[in-house]
């Protein structure tokens, strides 16, 4: 009878379980039917609209854009990857960590110092006049950086380090047979890359590139300094400059056409990626390269450090080092909005990782039917841009706001308020849903690593599911459940989309601090919010590192 019961307390234990997660999975794809949903409802007179003044630019825009960032991170984060896994030259180990650097600066604050640094006032055409004998913008000046071209070099500066990661792992393993029977057949080290090594790491850099397209379609800051009008901007911009929440709606639509495109093109390399290596993996051997080839390889791979991380950062450094010795205080609305920034950061990684660990843990359960679903579901968040997320969260929380307010006035005799939408919990919300496959994807690694034979063990001791998870499964997912944890907390840091769009009145984190800073054109008062931010930034990225550190190379 005790059996029984206890059977019977299992099964109902993990049917509550099992209807959370799904729970939890419905509301990471419940703002994608809302958006279709508002789209749909909309009417075609804002469609008549759109297509005629908003979609063609913004449209013509983000292609362009998407296409210069994908050519280029492609050549940079293949080249550079290649060149400090296949060849020894100075300062080959110190770049091998070096080139990773610029993840740490969101593409925003990259081309909030760009801005300032290449204005026609700026440190860098005022070196160049001095050099050249110029003494004013008006005898030489270089082109303006808010263009397309601007806005292509910051976003590819920025993420090409996705690019160099992917395929760095994919050339440390190359089978190094494949390699040493083409230079015994007579192919230099140029032509076995061209006709070998690049082929075999296409799938590697087709995933790079797309994780690259995913965060440039996110970006909103960068574009906007830079005076691009992108589908992002347009979204921003027709629901809060024009309250046109329908039209900002339709637009989101065609973003997120793009975006599955994207996930499909990622997808297919990665079942490429399964078959492309057969061979035992040996590591690549290096060749040295000596005299002028050495020093072109290493100016070359440094080029892109300097670019995206070096020059923006020593800006922000030596602005802020001028503020501070003029005597200029740190404003107290800053340090307000960093403890706002530290807060909901913590609270959006607490409420992820636990979102996570629930609907891993019952997806680890062999009973559970629907893994793939809930694992894709959960993670189509991170895909999805930020101000289409907003989007697509509004009607949802206007709809449970409204539950709330009549539960309140029946039970309280409250008058009617808003409770998510437009405060610190809906900000919340909408950071899970956007992070929740950082924890997922962490997680999943992390069980990976814990044979099933422990669970059966653990059962057959009396053990429950809950207290397997809690004393087995807990104790050896600590380092994965760390490792989420702190990528959800810096992308939360980080994250300005959503949060410009979602945020409560007069609530302002770091980076909307210095979104708003730049946009009334006083870049020195933003300089001390992006030092912080990139200061954070900088854990995951000295992580990776020491990752890398740990192969032999």
């Amino acid at each position: 009878m005790v059996s029984n019961q206890s059977k019977l307390q299992r099964v109902q234990g993990w049917s509550v379980s099992s209807g959370l997660a799904l729970i939890i999975v419905l509301i990471v794809f419940l703002p994608i039917a809302a958006l279709a949903v508002q789209a749909m409802s909309s009417g075609v007179e804002h469609w008549s609209n759109l297509l005629r003044y908003v979609l063609p630019t913004a449209t013509k825009n983000t292609l362009i854009l998407l296409f210069g960032v994908a050519i280029v991170v492609s050549i940079v984060g293949t080249t550079t990857s290649w060149l400090v896994t296949a060849f020894s030259f100075p300062t080959r180990k110190l770049l091998v960590w070096a080139l990773l650097l610029p993840l740490s600066l969101p593409a925003y604050i990259m081309a909030f110092a760009y801005v300032d640094l290449l204005h026609p006032l700026g440190p860098i055409q005022g070196f160049i006049r001095e050099l050249l004998g110029y003494s004013s913008p008006r005898e030489f000046r270089l082109p303006d950086a808010r263009a397309m071209w601007g806005a292509i070099l910051v976003m590819s500066m920025s993420l090409y380090p996705y690019v160099y990661f992917t395929t760095r792992a994919m050339f440390i393993n190359q089978p190094v047979s494949l390699i040493e029977a083409a230079r015994i057949l007579g192919c230099s080290p140029r032509q076995a890359f061209f006709r070998l090594i690049l082929p075999l790491a296409r799938p590697a850099i087709v995933i790079g590139v797309v994780l690259a397209l995913l965060e440039t379609l996110n970006d909103i800051g960068a574009s906007e300094f830079l005076g691009i009008q992108t589908l992002t901007t347009s979204i921003f911009n027709t629901w809060v400059a024009r309250s046109n929440l329908g039209g900002a709606a339709q637009i989101a639509c065609i973003m997120l056409g793009v975006v599955v495109l994207l996930i499909y093109v990622e997808r297919h390399a990665r079942r490429r990626q399964r078959f492309s290596n057969t061979q035992r993996m040996t590591t690549v051997r290096r060749h040295e390269l000596k005299g002028w080839q050495g020093i072109i390889a290493m100016v070359y791979c440094w080029i892109p450090v300097v670019l995206g991380f070096i020059a923006p950062v020593w800006y922000l450094i030596w602005e802020a080092y001028k503020r501070l010795s003029q005597g200029q205080q740190i404003s107290a609305n800053l340090w307000h909005s960093a403890w706002n920034t530290l807060y909901v950061s913590i609270a959006a990684t607490l409420l992820t990782v636990m979102a996570g660990l629930l609907i891993v843990w019952v997806m680890r359960d062999p009973r559970f039917k629907f893994k793939k679903i809930f694992s894709r579901v959960g993670s189509l968040g991170y895909a999805i841009p930020g101000t289409v997320l907003a989007i697509g969260l509004l009607t949802p929380y206007a709809w449970l706001d409204g539950v709330i307010a009549k539960f309140m006035s029946g039970v309280f005799s409250l008058s009617p308020q808003l409770y998510i939408m437009g405060s610190v919990a809906g900000l919340v919300i909408a950071y899970t849903v956007r992070f929740l496959a950082m924890t997922i994807g962490s997680l999943e690694a992390g069980y990976e690593r814990i044979p099933q034979q422990l669970d059966t063990a653990s059962r057959s001791l009396g053990q429950s599911y809950f207290k397997t998870f809690f004393r087995v499964h807990l104790p050896l997912l600590k380092p994965a459940i760390g490792t989420g944890a702190l990528l959800v907390f810096v992308d939360t840091m980080k994250e300005l989309s959503a949060t410009l769009l979602l945020r409560p009145m007069n609530f302002e984190t770091l980076a909307t601090w210095l979104y708003a800073e730049a946009a009334r054109g006083t870049y020195e008062e933003g300089v001390i919010a992006a030092l912080l931010i990139v200061a954070v930034g900088l854990i995951p990225v000295i992580i990776l590192a020491r990752t890398q550190d740990k192969i032999k190379y």
